[in-house]
């Protein structure tokens, strides 16, 4: 099953992001080749195997935060809670936003393809991520009633494929289709 696929390392050659190299070094030193399910719960810190703690990224979400602003996608804000002080994240570029939201909305309507392995993979990447994020509905929701309906109803029948027969067809996008079954699940 896609639950099950185990992630092996072709390349361990720097990508020349922090967090992705550090990723690579955990699945390289790995004694033995761990499942795209247990490497989404370690690399997320969402589980505390004591036999795995090694091979946890440290502090996920401030760091591709902190990545974002320096990119100058995201600001830093202090926000007041009645008792206590919080760091938030609010978008500064909007542009950016506006691009990915765009090329979702084109990609489901006027260059929909409907074959998800003739889908650009980065494009299908983007979807499994927004739809496992819970943004899919906002991403679509500036659109025109009948066109929302349509971008939503392409997108539930994708994402309503089985990852199992899909990932057997994929082509290079196999590890797409196990994270989205490990989402699903």
């Amino acid at each position: 099953s896609t639950l099950s696929f185990q992630v092996l390392l072709k390349s361990d050659a720097p990508t020349g992001d922090v967090l992705l190299d550090e990723t690579l070094r955990h699945i390289k030193a790995t004694e033995s080749a761990e499942t795209v399910q247990t490497w989404i719960e370690l690399l997320t810190g969402e589980t505390w195997n004591p036999f795995k703690l090694q091979y946890q990224l440290r502090n996920v979400r401030e760091r591709i935060a902190k990545a974002l602003v320096e990119k100058g996608i995201l600001t830093t804000e202090k926000q007041n809670f009645l008792l206590f002080d919080m760091t938030t994240h609010p978008v500064s570029n909007a542009t950016e936003k506006q691009r990915l939201v765009k090329k979702l909305q084109e990609s489901m309507l006027e260059r929909w393809v409907n074959d998800p392995h003739r889908m650009e993979r980065r494009t299908l990447a983007l979807l499994v991520l927004a739809h496992s994020s819970d943004v899919l509905e906002n991403v679509f929701a500036s659109l025109a009633d009948d066109k929302y309906d349509v971008a939503m109803n392409r997108t539930k029948d994708l994402l309503d494929m089985d990852p199992e027969v899909e990932a057997a067809k994929a082509r290079g996008a196999e590890m797409i289709w196990a994270v989205l079954a490990a989402f699903n699940k």
